[in-house]
């Protein structure tokens, strides 16, 4: 598309003006573009002239390679400025391309009407757009945040691990939280909330260069700022100033508080970069993370919450699969709870019991969730009420939302549970505010602001005034027409109006010579001839000032009426926020209506006990006849750690996932897919289910692999769940086998978690002979003549049987390398027979008399490395020189 420059659109004061002189002057308007330059120099600057947006030198050159318009010149020669224009009309489509790849963009806009200004028309900068400020609808997600955050990687000491302070924004719902953590942490919050956008110091980024790394790799905008923008006592000042409070101790900001310098500096680049207060943004709320369920990257990925790992769709997820919200806002926060559920018992218990409010009364439900269909994203529109930038429709739709409000208050006037009945109180009729938009506008705006055509007639007695004046012009003229034919006797005399000449009447050319001497000849048509006469001049003055009167009076009314409703910005969103709190409430009622779901009973214990568990989004997918359910069962004493064998194709990922899903159902208040289910909460889940490489870092899939591995050991506590799938089979079949076998032995000794291993090595079932918290569980297959029938039920026992023959005939591998796999399955099968004598023979040898009988899978006699292994002095060697030996002694294997 290559849109008309706008050139030849500008107001006639400053046609032309565009151009610099030769040598070393500047037009006026240039001179004015260069002051904005100045102010935004690393921001794509979109100047306003006229009808259009003009982009010059640099920034011409950019928008012509990105967005495909035409360079142009208005000189030519060595002194000659490239030239881009875009219709203003057309300025979001534009923006919103410009900032998904990456750009900053400023916007230059006229500040005075270029009608009523003599000379230079002022402009100024009124936005600028970065990823994580841009705010219009069809650049964003409706039912996602778009955070803007805020990174203070502290000073490291060496009494703890490093830790940072993250703040975090999204300026289009006025949602701002944020917490201390870990450094170790921070990447996986990051995860979490995907900012579009980080702000931070090169401090920080140099203290964190694997958190850098990870933002580019993902392609979030970083933007760097001076250190001395994120000065705590500054920041504070900012932060004091914003609330308008003379301390931060009401939100849990102490004085010496990391956070009050990244959440001052989120607010400092939102009030310059929106030229606003951004008044929405009413409070900050700090982020317990003891109150919530740890979810790393992994298991967010592997557990596909919100986004599919193969394809990162919705749709698939399980998110998409509960998602029966029907408001933007709902939306959000149900994706906000799938990522965050809770972890004390009496939370998750107050949330699920307002969802079995709406379950066991379905008419409650209906009505409730009838009210809430069109309600629009008032949260949304309140930011654009706050920064000045919401039009009559955006007042409309809020008008339209909050109408149903009195009606939902009516249908939960009974409710019983304390959650249902906290949002009741919560929602604020706004009858003042919904009154003050029905009386001042009419019930379908026009887009426009400034062309009339908003206000309801009997708001303003002089606009009525105005408006008949203007309106009176069609009867006016018939009269006018009709007196000037009686007159002068010339019946085919008209009376008409063009937008050139304003009022006229046209004579016939037969008729000219019966023309009156007060008749003023203005233009010659075919066949016609148009005069004006004084009194046809009066009134069309008369009208046409009444009409410009009219549109700048009703956009007075309706800046007047915008600016008083921002006043209630606090009040209108907490109603908002009680509207998607109900919506999602009834959502998760809803799905578990529809799909069967039943309430989980919560508690503080042990024990996760479910019978005729069902995945929540298998069990959904089109043509999928039935879906067999299975019980699970972890505990603290002989069911801490389940190894479940089985065959590929068979279901084990599908169960192991379905239980984490499960548990993280009921933790976030909703029914979950069984016939009856028992949670003891956990506080963290983790999993290990597929990997792959991870080329941006230079890891393999194996390294990756071993590095989520260490992650789980390393943080995982005996309140956890975890769920790993096939862990060791990324490397050698002997490697792979002595790691898992040890990873069982540590999570069983030294983690305590409950757990649930699945995998091939069927060597791992005689764990559950010699360690008293492992149970052994297999995928049943039923075989018929050289056949086999997954049955996809879980049960008792372990099972030596893989069936990858099987499973390769299934997937269509030739029948000739068949028929070799299974002889050499039959020498293979042999030495596993042996190897598997070794195993029980060694580990009933093993160290009788230590505490902790760690089972050995070879011969006690020492090999070449643990003899080099034994001669090393550890307290006179270097960790580079304990690297090179480390090299070495992996050569002598």
């Amino acid at each position: 598309m290559n849109p008309q420059s706008s050139v030849e659109s500008k107001s006639d004061g400053e046609r032309g003006q565009a151009r610099s002189v030769a040598g070393a002057s500047l037009t006026p308007v240039m001179a004015q573009y260069w002051r904005a330059k100045k102010e935004e120099p690393d921001a794509v600057l979109f100047f306003r002239l006229g009808d259009f947006y003009e982009l010059f030198h640099d920034d011409a050159k950019l928008v012509s390679r990105e967005l495909g318009l035409t360079l142009t010149s208005r000189d030519k020669g060595p002194n000659a400025i490239p030239m881009a224009g875009v219709p203003a009309r057309n300025l979001d489509s534009y923006l919103m391309k410009l900032v998904r790849r990456g750009h900053k963009v400023a916007i230059c806009e006229q500040t005075t009407d270029p009608k009523a200004s003599k000379g230079l028309v002022e402009r100024a900068i009124v936005r600028v757009v970065t990823a994580g400020t841009i705010t219009e609808e069809d650049a964003l997600d409706a039912r996602a945040h778009n955070f803007l955050a805020s990174l203070l990687v502290l000073e490291a000491r060496a009494s703890r691990a490093p830790r940072a302070a993250l703040a975090w924004v999204d300026l289009s719902t006025g949602v701002f939280q944020g917490a201390v953590l870990p450094l170790a942490v921070v990447r996986d919050e990051l995860a979490r909330l995907q900012p579009a956008e980080i702000v931070w110091s090169p401090e920080s980024a140099a203290r964190a260069p694997e958190i850098a790394r990870e933002l580019a790799a993902a392609g979030t905008r970083t933007t760097e700022r001076e250190s001395w923008r994120f000065d705590p006592v500054s920041m504070r000042r900012v932060l004091e100033k914003h609330f308008k409070t003379a301390t931060l101790a009401g939100f849990g900001l102490e004085n010496d508080s990391a956070l009050v310098s990244p959440a001052g500096a989120l607010i400092e680049y939102l009030q310059e970069t929106q030229k606003s207060a951004c008044e929405h943004v009413r409070r900050l709320e700090l982020v317990d993370h003891s109150e919530h369920v740890v979810l790393d990257r992994a298991t967010r990925s592997c557990l596909e919450l919100v986004k599919t790992q193969r394809e990162a769709r919705r749709e698939g997820t399980l998110l998409d699969t509960l998602d029966a919200t029907l408001t933007p806002m709902g939306g959000r926060l149900l994706r906000d709870w799938v990522l965050a559920p809770l972890r004390r018992p009496e939370a998750i218990l107050h949330r699920q019991r307002g969802v079995a409010e709406f379950v066991g009364s379905p008419f409650l439900r209906e009505e409730a969730r009838e009210c809430l269909t069109g309600v629009q994203d008032v949260e949304r529109l309140v930011a654009k009420l706050s920064t000045g930038r919401a039009n009559a429709r955006d007042l409309a739709a809020l008008a339209s939302s909050l109408e149903v409000v009195p009606r939902l208050r009516a249908k939960l006037e009974h409710v019983y549970s304390r959650l249902l009945g906290e949002l009741l109180d919560s929602l604020d009729p706004l009858d003042d505010v919904f009154g003050r938009i029905r009386a001042t506008l009419v019930d379908a705006p026009p887009l426009t602001v400034r062309e009339g055509g908003l206000i309801r007639p009997g708001f303003s007695k002089d606009l009525d005034e105005l408006l008949q004046i203007a309106g009176d012009g069609k009867s006016w003229m018939a009269r006018f027409q009709a007196d000037e034919i009686a007159r002068t006797g010339m019946q085919n005399l008209k009376v008409g109006f063009n937008s050139v000449f304003g009022y006229f009447i046209e004579v016939p050319r037969g008729q000219i010579d019966r023309v009156p001497e007060h008749y003023i000849r203005k233009q010659t048509v075919k066949n016609a001839e148009r005069y004006i006469t004084p009194e046809l001049k009066e009134f069309e003055g008369k009208v046409l000032k009444s009409e410009e009167l009219a549109r700048e009076l009703e956009y007075k009314l309706f800046c007047e009426l915008r600016d008083e409703l921002a006043r209630h910005t606090h009040r209108i969103l907490d109603t908002a926020a009680a509207l998607a709190h109900v919506d999602t409430v009834a959502a998760l009622a809803q799905r578990a209506a529809e799909h069967r779901y039943t309430a989980p009973s919560i508690d503080e214990g042990d024990v996760i006990e479910i019978l005729d568990g069902r995945h929540p989004v298998i069990e959904r997918q089109p043509g999928l006849a039935t879906f067999v359910p299975n019980d699970s069962r972890l505990d603290h004493d002989r069911k801490r750690i389940t190894i479940l064998t089985g065959p590929n194709m068979a279901g084990k990922s599908t169960y192991i996932r379905q239980t984490a899903l499960i548990v993280l159902l009921a933790q976030i208040g909703s029914f979950v897919p069984a016939r009856e289910a028992k949670i003891g909460v956990v506080d963290r889940i983790f999993t290990r289910v597929g990997a792959a490489d991870d080329i941006a870092r230079g890891e393999s899939t194996f390294m990756v692999e071993m590095v989520e591995v260490a992650n789980i050991l390393n943080n995982a506590t005996g309140r956890s769940l975890i769920v790993l799938d096939e862990v060791g089979r990324g490397t050698s079949t002997f490697d792979g086998l002595a790691l898992a076998w040890a990873i069982v032995e540590f999570l069983h000794e030294h983690v305590g978690a409950r757990s649930l291993f699945a995998t091939h090595y069927h060597q791992l079932t005689e764990l559950a002979t010699r360690l008293d918290g492992v149970c052994n569980r297999n995928v049943l297959v039923r075989e018929y003549q050289d056949e086999i029938v997954f049955l996809h039920k879980i049960v008792d026992g372990g099972t030596d049987r893989s069936y990858g023959i099987h499973v390769a005939r299934l997937a269509g591998v030739p029948a000739e390398l068949i028929e070799r796999a299974k002889a050499i399955l039959v020498d293979l099968e042999a030495d596993a027979e042996d190897l598997s004598q070794r195993i029980q023979s060694h580990a009933h040898k093993a160290g009788s008399n230590s505490t902790i009988q760690q089972l050995s899978l070879f011969g006690r006699r020492e090999s070449a490395v643990e003899q080099e292994l034994a001669k090393l002095d550890l307290d006179r060697v270097t960790p580079l020189e304990a690297l090179n030996e480390l090299q070495r002694l992996k050569r002598l294997l």
